[in-house]
């Protein structure tokens, strides 16, 4: 079983799939003339305006259920795991990923703002939607949907969950099963409450969690402060195979930092648009803007905080892709969140491995959630009147099946799983957003007219000659 699963993951995560996830990041900076530089003002004060209504969530609780799922274990666990497998220059590809990924992120939350339905009494929306409205592609909005379904409520929890237990057990000798089930108890708890809760849930614990795990990586930064030079030198020259030491990782560092950085901000992947949807906005660029900044936020913050503490304390190991290590400072350590419990240790032993245990359930369950909450979207697009509620249930149910299962087996199944479900995502929504690019740039082009013009813009889609888009003809 694990040779097919390898065999299946090599055939996803291609160099094709590098190739068009950092080609549409490129192009796409380019037609909107780098707006994740010039609008990070506007992507700031965006954030907390708005409000919720009986349909919608508010911008920050949208932005919040999008940062649950792009914040969880590819912060911690997954830039080892880069760090690892293509030495301190994978996190420079991680940035690269992430400031290309800004513009492309910008493009599917808009377009999920401009497809956006209302069914049972909220909104609803994600690529299956625009899709099936924007390219009148029907079988390819349903391929998208299953292949959705599959990916967060059976291949990725599993990441999630083996993480959390993984770290326990190594904090505090839990049995991976008790931590497992606490974290299916918890998580039913939440998801059986509806769309409404998880919101409210997200907004609380996201900015508390990210707050906490950014203040221990200032503590840890201040205190070596002085390397801080040193750790940017030691990532640019590994990036370009300059440092001798990690020569032999060049391609793996540039595999490796864009696949980890995909996992981790999740940009083009498909997984932000449906939490874009849900939010009560007048204009979809607003929400666009909003989301183009979480991908900051999760790489460009969080990942960086992770690399550096592990970077400045020497706590990992990189594996030579020939065999054996190029460095090998923790043996018998497994690359994952135990990297980044040894780096907190050195500085703090009594709370190092406590701490990520701690953080990374917090992340790692919050990313749990979004997952089914993109899966429920997707189930609902799948069902076109939503007024049967078995398939919504049993949807609960195999989303904490899995989520249990994934606790107790190996990691490295559990990676690649998730890796997986990330890339059939993407592949199927990067090439969706890249042929639906014209709405989102009218879009985008509209939004900047009226704020030239003193307003605070409101969208008509009627006057910009969309189609299916029925939401914004009712929305005053």
């Amino acid at each position: 079983m694990v040779e097919i699963v390898n065999n299946v993951n090599d055939i996803v995560w291609s160099n094709a799939l590098i190739v068009l996830c950092l080609g549409a990041g490129i192009y796409f900076s380019i037609v909107t003339r780098f707006l994740q530089v010039r609008y990070i003002g506007e992507m700031v004060r965006l954030l907390f305006g708005g409000k919720s209504s009986e349909k919608g969530v508010s911008s920050f609780q949208a932005f919040a259920i999008a940062i649950s799922g792009r914040v969880g274990t590819g912060n911690i666990a997954g830039v080892a795991t880069a760090i690892a497998m293509g030495g301190p220059g994978a996190i420079f590809w991680m940035w690269v990923i992430a400031f290309l990924g800004a513009a492309s992120a910008f493009i599917e939350a808009t377009l999920g703002q401009i497809y956006k339905e209302v069914k049972v009494g909220q909104y609803r929306g994600g690529p299956a939607f625009y899709i099936e409205k924007g390219l009148g592609i029907k079988w390819y909005a349903v391929l998208f949907a299953f292949a959705t379904i599959l990916s967060t409520a059976f291949f990725m929890p599993g990441v999630q969950s083996n993480s959390i237990a993984t770290s326990v057990y190594a904090a505090f000798a839990i049995p991976v099963e008790m931590t497992g089930a606490v974290i299916c108890v918890l998580l039913g708890l939440i998801i059986f409450g509806g769309v409404k809760r998880i919101g409210k849930v997200a907004e609380i614990v996201v900015p508390f969690m990210a707050a906490a795990y950014i203040l221990m990586s200032i503590i840890i930064i201040s205190i070596n402060i002085q390397e801080v030079p040193g750790m940017f030198k030691l990532i640019f020259l590994s990036a370009f195979n300059m440092e001798a030491s990690f020569a032999g990782v060049f391609g793996m560092a540039i595999a490796w930092g864009i696949k980890r950085g995909i996992y981790s901000n999740e940009a083009g992947q498909g997984t932000a648009p449906h939490a874009a949807a849900a939010a009560e906005v007048s204009h979809p660029a607003k929400q666009g803007l909003v989301q183009a900044f979480s991908v900051y936020i999760d790489t460009l913050f969080i990942c960086t905080a992770t690399a550096f503490m592990i970077l400045f304390t020497g706590q990992y190991n990189v594996i030579n892709p020939e065999g054996g290590f190029i460095v090998e400072n923790l043996p018998g350590v497994a690359y994952g969140p135990e990297f980044t419990q040894n780096a907190i240790a050195e500085h703090f032993p009594t709370i190092g491995s406590g701490f990520i245990a701690i953080s990374l359930m917090f992340f790692a369950f919050t990313t749990i959630m979004a997952y089914y909450y993109i899966a429920e979207t997707n189930l609902s697009y799948l069902q076109k009147d939503g007024k049967q509620k078995w398939p919504v249930y049993l949807l609960r149910v195999m989303i904490l099946l899995a989520t249990f299962y994934g606790a107790i087996r190996t990691a490295e199944l559990a990676w690649t799983f998730g890796d997986i479900g990330v890339g059939l995502m993407a592949w199927l929504n990067i090439i969706a957003i890249i042929l639906l690019r014209k709405p989102a740039l009218a879009a985008l082009k509209d939004y900047q007219k009226q704020k030239d013009a003193g307003l605070d813009p409101t969208f008509n889609s009627k006057t910009l000659d969309l189609k299916n888009t029925e939401v914004w003809n009712t929305i005053d």
